[in-house]
């Protein structure tokens, strides 16, 4: 067994968990990361993975590797960010057991995440949301649990691994109904429920039979839904939606999407930013200048407080032919 294997051991069981205490999520996240490179490398080297070096994951092999993702498998630029910056950490900590590698270590250290366009953000509007809550056939019960899912999430703005996470006993429906959740970066937060999203929460509860400790949304088998799962039963509903909705065809609508369209709603309800950010467990206020840019209504408004120029609008013409050759360049 090589040095790589008994570090890269030790990272996930001393660094990530002993001294970092990180989230499963976090380790599940790593652990992949780890297992499409070792098997990249493996693939490349004929070594298998148990017995590959750390010189063999040099800055070479880790770019060819990260062009492999975006190229072969189709992920996108966060994607990939994502992947480096776990490689990243596990050569930090490889840099204090293994000097030696120090010459090989700075070099991957060395690569830059990747700059990428940032989009605006997708979200719903009013009719869309409606539509699309409409779609679920509350005649069965799996209609009926998809109801109250994305009902809640349109209305709280939850993430999908905290929506998966619920459980009964983590609504409160009675006076000052909230819902609570243990969100991303190990923090606690709760938020308020509408008078509408109590009463179909309550009737969902009633319909599985009180359980506290039961998960909230399960699967027809009791278990816990999982996150493809719930992405796979938006899907569709959207399908189904957009036949009532034309809006919804060519939009690719996931559980973040309906985060998204939460912050926009609160957003137009005049809700302050520091607020939102509050409302969808941001870590910084900045996080949540995204729907700022996203929101053109706020923009046509300020647009109609500015005055109008009163000058003569004359169509500017270069004073030369080489200055009119260059400008066209």
């Amino acid at each position: 067994m090589s040095a790589l294997a008994p570090t890269l051991q030790a990272f996930f069981t001393d660094r990530l968990i002993r001294q970092r205490n990180a989230s499963a999520n976090t380790i599940a996240a790593y652990r992949d990361t780890m297992r499409l490179l070792l098997g990249y490398v493996s693939a490349r080297t004929g070594v298998p993975p148990s017995r590959l070096d750390i010189g063999e994951l040099d800055a070479a092999m880790i770019g060819g590797f990260l062009d492999h993702l975006e190229h072969e498998r189709g992920n996108s630029v966060r994607t990939r960010n994502a992947r480096l910056s776990a490689i990243h950490s596990l050569f930090r900590y490889t840099a204090l057991a293994h000097p030696e590698h120090a010459d090989t270590i700075a070099r991957v250290l060395a690569i830059p995440p990747k700059r990428f366009d940032r989009a605006l953000i997708a979200y719903l509007t009013d009719n869309e949301v409606d539509a699309l809550l409409t779609a679920c056939d509350t005649r069965t019960w799996t209609g009926r649990r998809d109801h109250a899912l994305l009902l809640l999430a349109t209305q709280t703005g939850l993430r999908i691994s905290e929506l998966t996470g619920l459980t009964q006993g983590d609504v409160h429906l009675g006076a000052g109904p909230y819902v609570a959740c243990h969100g991303k970066g190990r923090k606690d937060r709760i938020t308020p429920l509408t008078q509408d999203t109590v009463t179909v929460l309550r009737a969902w509860i009633t319909e599985l039979g009180p359980q506290p400790d039961a998960p909230l949304f399960p699967s027809r088998r009791g278990t816990r839904l999982s996150r493809d799962a719930i992405e796979r039963r938006l899907a569709h509903h959207t399908a189904t939606a957009t036949a009532g909705c034309p809006s919804l065809r060519g939009k690719t609508i996931t559980a973040h999407v309906l985060r998204h369209t939460t912050a926009m709603r609160l957003l137009h309800a005049g809700v302050d930013t520091s607020v939102i950010a509050l409302w969808l467990g941001h870590v910084s206020v900045e996080t949540t200048q995204i729907y700022l840019h996203a929101d053109m209504t706020l923009k046509e408004k300020a647009l109609a407080r500015t005055s109008p120029s009163q000058g003569q609008h004359n169509r500017y013409r270069p004073r030369d032919n080489l200055l009119a050759w260059l400008e066209a360049l």
